[in-house]
């Protein structure tokens, strides 16, 4: 069983952004700067979009490599995951930059990881793209 966390370092503390005093009181109000936060939607675009340009190689892979033995249909199975996975990385890339360019008031979390948006997108639409051709690739090669 793990006991409390250690408390932050002065590396790790964060000044308040400003103090309002209450008046007629001894107390104050403290906003607090809060970090930017890297957005979940980009890094699952990321990772969908890598998963959509693996699973197209799989698809070119079987369509070139066994022809005769029905590759033919692997590759259509995998080309129609790929476009899927490829597909999900680019709607969830958009709605991950969708999130990042919201404005938010200053006690609300800021999200960063535009570049991840971008390359998840990217990487989906390369991993449709290829699917495809290599489906296409997979039938050509099967009725030849």
């Amino acid at each position: 069983m793990a006991g409390p966390p250690p408390p932050p370092t002065d590396d790790q503390r964060r000044p308040p952004k400003r103090v309002e005093t209450v008046a007629g009181t001894p107390f104050g109000v403290v906003h607090l700067d809060v970090a930017p936060v890297t957005s979940g939607l980009a890094t699952g675009a990321l990772v969908a979009g890598i998963a959509s340009a693996l699973v197209s190689l799989l698809v070119i892979c079987f369509g070139v490599t066994f022809v005769d033995e029905g590759g033919a249909w692997v590759s259509g199975a995998f080309a129609v995951l790929g476009v899927l996975t490829g597909v999900a990385a680019v709607v969830i890339g958009l709605l991950g930059q969708r999130q990042i360019r919201r404005p938010v008031a200053p006690p609300a979390v800021r999200f960063t990881g535009r570049g991840l948006s971008v390359a998840g997108i990217s990487c989906g639409v390369a991993g449709v793209v290829l699917s495809l051709l290599g489906l296409g690739l997979a039938l050509l090669l099967a009725l030849a």
